[in-house]
C-alpha cells in the first residue's frame, strides 16, 4: 500500500471516532502487517445478513430508486467477494483474475462517477437538507478511487511478477469490502427515502444502476 493509501487508512479510523469503538472489531490485512479495524469503517452499518432494507414509498415507479440502488450495491458487493474467492483459492487463470479486477474497478469507478456528477446534484435539488451526507458520500468516494488506483497499478504490475502482485491485490480487496459495506449502509440508510420522494431520474441512472453499460 503506498504511504497515500496508509496516510488516508489512518485519517479513516480517526474520523470514526469513539462512535465506532463499541462496534465488533475485525482484521483486515494490509501489505505486511494486520490492522484491526471496526466491521463499519466509518458510518456504522454492519454487514448485513440477508438483502439490504430498501425504504421506499413510491408505488407508482416499475422499480424504486432505492430499490434499484440497493441493487447495483449487491451486484457491485456480488462481483467483489467472486473477486476475492477467486484470488484466495486461484481457481481462474493469472491473466482471468487481472481483467476480472480491472473490470469490477471500471464497475465500480462508474457508479461512484453517476452519482457524483448526476444522482447527487438532481438529490439536492430536492432535499439541500442533504448536503452534509451527500458531502460524506463524495469524501468516501475519494477514498476508494485512491484504493482502486492501487488495485489497477497492481493489476498491471500482476503480468510481470504473478503471484506476489495478485496477493498485493487480494489485500487491498480485503480492506476495500470493509470500506465498500460501510459505504453502501450508510447510503442506504440515508438517501433512499429522499431518493423515492420525486428525484428526477434524467440521465444518470445507467451509471449507478447499471454501471455504463447497456
Amino acid at each position: 500500500m503506498s504511504w497515500q493509501n496508509a496516510g488516508a487508512w489512518r485519517w479513516l479510523w480517526a474520523r470514526a471516532g469513539t462512535v465506532l469503538a463499541a462496534l465488533p472489531r475485525c482484521v483486515i490485512r494490509l501489505r505486511q502487517h494486520r490492522v484491526p479495524v471496526t466491521d463499519c469503517v466509518r458510518h456504522g452499518g454492519a454487514e448485513p445478513k440477508g438483502p439490504p432494507s430498501v425504504a421506499s414509498r413510491d408505488g407508482d415507479r416499475a422499480a424504486a430508486l432505492s430499490l434499484q440502488l440497493s441493487q447495483a450495491h449487491q451486484e457491485l458487493r456480488r462481483q467483489i467477494n467472486e473477486i476475492r474467492t477467486a484470488l484466495g483459492h486461484r481457481r481462474l487463470g493469472d491473466d482471468a483474475l487481472v481483467a476480472h479486477c480491472l473490470a469490477f474497478c471500471a464497475a465500480l469507478t462508474s457508479h461512484h462517477q453517476g452519482e457524483d456528477d448526476g444522482m447527487f446534484s438532481q438529490l439536492l435539488r430536492e432535499r439541500p437538507d442533504l448536503t452534509r451526507t451527500v458531502a460524506n458520500l463524495v469524501e468516501d468516494h475519494g477514498m476508494i478511487a485512491s484504493i482502486l488506483s492501487q488495485v489497477r497499478e497492481l493489476a498491471d504490475r500482476a503480468t510481470e511478477s504473478r503471484g506476489p502482485a495478485l496477493e498485493a491485490i487480494g489485500r487491498e480487496l480485503d480492506g476495500l469490502a470493509a470500506i465498500m459495506e460501510s459505504h453502501f449502509s450508510y447510503e442506504e440508510r440515508t438517501i433512499s427515502e429522499a431518493l423515492d420522494d420525486g428525484t428526477p431520474d434524467t440521465d444518470w441512472p445507467d451509471m449507478v444502476f447499471r454501471f455504463g453499460m447497456a
